[in-house]
């Protein structure tokens, strides 16, 4: 965990956010069964890449962006009410490396309450867990433009999947 006391990434006083590398905004495209898991592909419009979660964190971000509502609360609503009840909310998601095939994330949260004073806090996070996160409240999600450069456009994928769902 890191906590990060730095001010002003726009030159702006309305937020306090660390300075960041160039980003590239995604958002979900698609997700899709495979017999592995889920595969989640995010694009930008003009790109589209792919990583595989497991089923569960699949099933609970379609939760989300279908706008469906659980009985009660899943593992990704508990963490978000409880980072409002402390005062905190996320700010932003950035997958920020690949190592060995495997995506590393940061979720970037702003917390204020009557402890303490403004505070940015950056965790270490699974890229899916972010992404859960995220689609429940809004936050935006991001690549690192180095990492998103070197990454394979993913999108022919995609269509010949959706094409395989259909036949």
């Amino acid at each position: 965990m890191t906590v990060t006391d730095l001010t002003l990434e726009s030159g702006s006083s309305v937020s306090m956010l660390p300075p960041m590398p160039d980003l590239v905004k995604v958002e979900p495209v698609a997700l899709l069964p495979t017999q592995a898991g889920c595969a989640v592909f995010l694009g930008d419009g003009s790109k589209t890449i792919v990583f595989y979660i497991d089923p569960s964190v699949g099933a609970s971000i379609n939760t989300s962006l279908s706008g469906q509502t659980p009985p009660r609360p899943l593992t990704h609503d508990l963490y978000l009410h409880t980072l409002e009840a402390f005062g905190a909310k996320v700010v932003r998601a950035v997958i920020v490396r690949m190592e060995d095939e495997v995506y590393y994330a940061r979720l970037i949260l702003e917390a204020s309450n009557e402890i303490m004073e403004r505070k940015i806090v950056e965790l270490d996070a699974r890229p899916s867990d972010c992404l859960a996160v995220s689609v429940r409240c809004g936050s935006p999600f991001f690549v690192v433009r180095e990492l998103w450069d070197s990454l394979e456009d993913m999108t022919a994928v995609l269509e010949q999947m959706r094409e395989g769902d259909n036949d």
